[in-house]
């Protein structure tokens, strides 16, 4: 599965635009519907937390026209990227109890090492991945 969002730059720190929003809902309910045609019902709910962070921060943060989502299952591991096209680092960032934001790449780190995964940036910055190893269902 790889998809391409047309979404329009945001200005400051102003809110996305509905339309930009919706969309991140949409993939995750084609990303839902992909991983049931896989049979890995098991994992969708952490991957669409994973494909709603990882969207959302480049829809937020990319400054950007177009966002990639790439979804594959390839030899027990699935691999899900978020490309903006945008140079530049992500960086987790620590928060407290108190904020309201700021706590996306930390949920992404915890589920992907949850699941026996790896996530990071490519060098220049411009896509963030992850891999989480697939195990058979148990009947």
């Amino acid at each position: 599965m790889d998809t391409r969002l047309a979404i329009a730059p945001r200005s400051c720190d102003a809110p996305p635009r509905v339309q930009d929003a919706y969309q991140v809902g949409v993939m995750r309910r084609a990303v839902a519907a992909k991983l049931r045609c896989y049979g890995l019902n098991m994992l969708i709910d952490e991957v669409l937390l994973i494909v709603s962070e990882l969207l959302t921060n480049a829809v937020l943060h990319s400054g950007t026209r177009q966002v990639t989502l790439s979804l594959h299952l390839e030899h027990g591991v699935l691999r899900i990227a978020v490309a903006d096209g945008m140079p530049g680092r992500a960086p987790r960032k620590d928060v407290d109890g108190e904020a309201e934001s700021g706590r996306g790449l930390a949920l992404v780190d915890a589920l992907v090492h949850e699941n026996g995964g790896r996530w990071g940036t490519s060098r220049d910055g411009s896509e963030t991945w992850c891999s989480l190893v697939v195990l058979p269902e148990q009947p």
